[in-house]
């Protein structure tokens, strides 16, 4: 059956570790992609494989083509470029367009020639020394986001500044790749003026692909969905993206730079939530594959003899990217502790460092040895990731209390548009939540130290403050807040801060926890946009309104609660 069956044991072996790495890599809340490295270097040619001949039953736990599983593991570097196109929104790019054009253009820019002009100093040819300084000054998305958010941190200053630099470096990756690409042709006559012609044809390219696919994707996905066949849905969306990678590499031009074009044409359909919901597991899967195939392919025994020099490397690679983003965060208005935080919390190598280089080593612009090194240099700063966010968050803590500023409540003038949430308890640390997954700041008031403590240890934007005193919010700034919710669940209590807040700030939309039906009408009567009776389902509801009413599109902010609610009821 093997035989008839490619590739069977790879897959056999890859779903275990699946089942395995992903609940041990959550319950230890780190990151997968670290995990699925680990089980890569384990059952790859360089980790068990090299015991099959003293040991020939561990042929069972070796992967016999790692060539195969690579090819296979693309198809999740084309899938996680689609969910970025798919991810990006256009208003929310340009709320932050000091961050993500500024800070994360001159980020990747100045990093990266400093990065290339360093290899080339080390004697690695220009191509190489390109590809180094540009995927180099990229760090790890999927680590660093997942840390904000299980600490309740993307809402911070620091978290808003690390979260549009690295949005940057993502929209970054789809020019590096196609640049390796260029390098990597060998095209004969001048280089400059090849890639001229390359950028050309591929400018040409991108926009037919857009033009066609804006008149394309719609009708399509509409005559599937009218089917109300899920499967028919999930395979004209399929069949889209899969169709227009094709059409890329057909062009010369790589299959990811094709799934990202898809997902920017998704992007601007009312179909967008309910793709990016279907593609996630294919995307996870496919993803994982490849992070298990960049660790099959590592083989620490080739540098062994230069196992310090890549520690040193590790480190130098951090140090520098840290010191060329603290000055770069001042420069762009970031407090002395947000630029310290943001610059150490940034500093390591990412997973699109590895696709970068996989990509290298692939059409010869980069030698063996070379990549392998480098890759190693990548894994070792990721593995050290969950340290510098510590240290990060312990340097920013340590730096505003200097300046004397950790524990004042916000000045009305550095409040930013954000949510007030009044009372931190259950349901205000699943609001909390929500907005942090929502990309949407926030900062809550609380009258338990102790719980203030705790949580602005992780930091938390979470004050002690009496939520029902105007001259509290108004330091908060909430006359230019969004909207502001009030969870707390006693009568009176919750009532007086409805009032007040109505009564001072009637612009201000009013979200309301209510104990039952009648309560919610009182709050309401009270001046309250929203009221709802408690319970986990009316808390979710609660959100609901409360991201619909502070203008998120309410098939968005359904698709963001339904998700909170299958969390819970898992």
């Amino acid at each position: 059956m093997h035989a008839d069956f490619p590739l069977l044991k790879e897959i056999i072996l890859f779903l275990v570790a699946a089942g395995l790495v992903m609940p041990l890599t959550q319950r230890a809340r780190i990151s997968p992609v670290l995990g699925f490295l680990c089980v890569g270097l384990l059952i790859g040619p360089y980790g068990l494989g090299r015991l099959t001949d003293s040991w020939p039953a561990l042929e069972l736990l070796v992967i016999d083509d790692p060539a195969g599983v690579a090819t296979v593991g693309e198809l999740g570097v084309v899938f996680l470029l689609f969910m970025i196109g798919l991810e990006l929104s256009v208003a929310q790019l340009w709320a932050m367009r000091r961050l993500v054009f500024g800070l994360g253009a001159a980020q990747v820019g100045i990093s990266a020639v400093a990065i290339g002009l360093i290899a080339y100093a080390f004697g690695n040819a220009p191509g190489a020394s390109v590809v180094l300084g540009l995927c180099l000054a990229l760090s790890s998305t999927a680590i660093v986001v997942q840390l904000l958010s299980q600490q309740l941190r993307l809402s911070t200053a620091a978290g808003r500044a690390a979260f549009g630099v690295l949005l940057f470096q993502d929209l970054a990756i789809v020019p590096i790749l196609f640049l390796v690409g260029i390098l990597g042709a060998g095209s004969e006559g001048p280089v400059l003026l090849s890639g001229l012609q390359a950028i050309g044809s591929a400018i040409l390219i991108i926009a037919a692909i857009l033009v066609i696919g804006r008149l394309v994707v719609r009708p399509l996905l509409r005559i599937a969905s009218a089917s109300k066949s899920r499967e028919q849905f999930m395979a004209a969306v399929l069949l889209l993206i899969l169709g227009t990678a094709m059409l890329t590499a057909a062009a010369g031009l790589s299959m990811a730079l094709g799934a990202f074009l898809a997902g920017l044409i998704f992007s601007g359909t009312e179909y967008r939530h309910q793709i990016n919901s279907d593609i996630e597991p294919f995307k996870g899967l496919l993803l994982a594959l490849f992070f298990v195939s960049v660790g099959m392919s590592l083989d620490p025994l080739a540098v062994w003899s230069q196992l310090g020099l890549v520690l040193v490397s590790a480190l130098g690679l951090i140090v520098l990217k840290a010191l060329i983003l603290y000055p770069l965060g001042r420069a762009f208005g970031l407090s002395t502790p947000v630029a310290a935080e943001a610059a150490i919390l940034l500093g390591e190598g990412g997973e699109f460092a590895a696709v970068a280089i996989t990509a290298a080593l692939a059409v010869g612009v980069m030698e063996r040895e070379l990549g392998q090194f480098m890759l190693l240099v990548v894994v070792v700063t990721m593995f050290l990731t969950p340290g510098l966010a510590a240290l990060a968050r312990w340097t920013g803590a340590a730096l505003a209390r200097r300046a004397k500023g950790a524990d004042a409540p916000l000045a009305a003038e550095d409040a930013q548009e954000r949510v007030v949430i009044g009372g931190f308890g259950r349901v205000g640390q699943m609001l909390a939540r929500t907005l942090e997954e929502s990309r949407i700041p926030y900062v809550a008031l609380d009258l338990d130290p102790e719980l203030v403590a705790e949580h602005r240890r992780r930091g938390v934007p979470l004050y002690f403050g009496d939520a029902s005193r105007p001259d509290v919010l108004d330091r908060l700034g909430i006359h230019s807040a969004l909207a502001f919710a009030t969870t707390m669940g006693q009568h009176g209590a919750s009532e007086h801060v409805v009032r007040a807040v109505h009564r001072a700030w009637p612009a201000v939309p009013v979200f309301a926890r209510a104990r039952d039906a009648e309560h919610a009408r009182r709050l309401i009567a009270c001046g309250a946009t929203g009221a709802v009776p408690e319970t986990t389902e009316a808390s979710l509801r609660l959100s609901l309104d409360l991201l619909s009413g502070i203008g998120i599109p309410e098939e968005a902010a359904r698709a963001i609660v339904d998700e909170r609610r299958n969390e819970l009821m898992s």
